[in-house]
């Protein structure tokens, strides 16, 4: 199969899909791999090492949209690149649809088969191609936390971890799957006071049984959620629903009732956000102020940290990437049921039924489509 990666587009973005570590994988299986001129720069991977690994570099994105059986990405397609997708092609890559109505329309339009990382599933439930940024996601929501706390940036300007004498900052997370438990594992390294709020029993056991006694477990109901933001110096945003837009837990009237310089982290904002002032921010201009209360709301976080990113997620994604090539898309989500649910579109139709239904199209089981 030929398959093509390229530059990603998205603002300081600087992952790319295929590092060439995963392009000489690709290669000596037999397949193809085009490359886009400089679309490893980021990692600090020049087009020499992908030629190297065998991949043929090409002069720009068309070239490679154009010719690849399969497109290899980060982050969701932009308007741009939807345009050159085509009915046929398959696409693997983050996608997000549920909160972007505009991205799913061209999707549909373009007939691609489309292929979501986040909606992947694993042996055990979870979601292994998105628990890497996942991963990534928590560790840095704490530090963007920590710098947007700072006065110059607007914040309260509290030290999480305090010093002798003067309290650690409150940290507040809301949901302890992958990316609420890294959050609390960094928090909690630099000495800040952390509550985790989840509904999962199993989930805040597990958690209280790790850090010992070094952060507090509670039940996420709404009151409880209401008292914990007044007393918070930074919140974090860790709540997903697989596929589906994120719930908005913290309403703007509870911005009122925060302290003046406080910090909200959304990692959730991907999936539309869980803080109802939440909207998408970048890397260049990072943060805005609603009511007082620093959001911070980047769409990309991992991408600020593009070599360990990248590479976190080609160990997660490649097997999958020479499993699709090497029997073709419907033979490989066929064998394979976890991967079979990354199927969100294809020909037209959306098969992820959380999409369907936040969206409005009319939902098509993937099992009718692979057979």
């Amino acid at each position: 199969m030929r398959i093509g990666t390229v530059r990603e587009i998205k603002n300081h973005e600087y992952r790319v899909g295929l590092a060439p570590e995963s392009v000489e994988e690709l290669v000596s299986a037999g397949h193809e791999v085009w490359v886009e001129t400089g679309a490893g720069l980021g990692i600090g991977a020049a087009d020499t090492a992908y030629e190297a690994a065998g991949a043929a570099i090409q002069p720009d994105a068309r070239t490679v949209f154009d010719g690849a059986e399969m497109i290899v990405k980060v982050k969701e397609p932009q308007a741009v690149e939807r345009a050159m997708l085509r009915r046929g092609q398959i696409l693997f890559t983050y996608l997000h649809l549920a909160p972007d109505p505009d991205q799913t329309a061209d999707l549909v339009k373009s007939g691609v088969t489309a292929i979501a990382y986040e909606t992947v599933t694993g042996p055990g439930g979870g979601l292994p191609l998105l628990k890497p940024m996942s991963q990534v996601a928590g560790r840095m929501a704490i530090q963007a936390g920590a710098t947007a706390l700072e006065k110059a940036h607007g914040g309260r300007g509290v030290l999480l971890g305090g010093v002798p004498g003067v309290l650690p900052g409150k940290v507040l997370v809301i949901g302890g799957g992958v990316v609420g438990f890294n959050a609390a594992q960094m928090a909690v390294g630099l000495g800040a006071d952390v509550t985790i709020l989840d509904r999962d029993h199993g989930v805040l056991e597990r958690l209280d049984n790790h850090f010992e006694g070094r952060v507090r477990t509670l039940y996420s109901g709404k009151a409880t959620l209401a008292e914990l933001v007044t007393h918070a110096d930074l919140v974090i945003g860790a709540v997903l629903i697989p596929g589906a837009a994120a719930p908005r837990l913290v309403t703007r009237e509870m911005l009122a009732t925060m302290k003046s310089g406080a910090v909200l982290v959304d990692v959730a904002i991907d999936q539309g956000g869980c803080f109802e002032t939440s909207r998408p921010t970048t890397h260049a201009k990072p943060t805005y102020v609603v009511d007082g209360i620093v959001h911070y709301c980047v769409a990309n976080m991992p991408g600020a940290v593009a070599r360990t990113s990248t590479y976190a997620l080609n160990n997660a994604t490649l097997p999958h990437v020479l499993r699709i090539a090497g029997k073709g898309w419907k033979a490989a989500l066929a064998a394979d049921p976890h991967l079979a649910a990354g199927l969100n579109a294809h020909e037209g139709k959306i098969t992820y039924e959380a999409v369907a239904r936040d969206l409005g199209y009319a939902f098509t089981p993937a099992s009718s489509i692979i057979g």
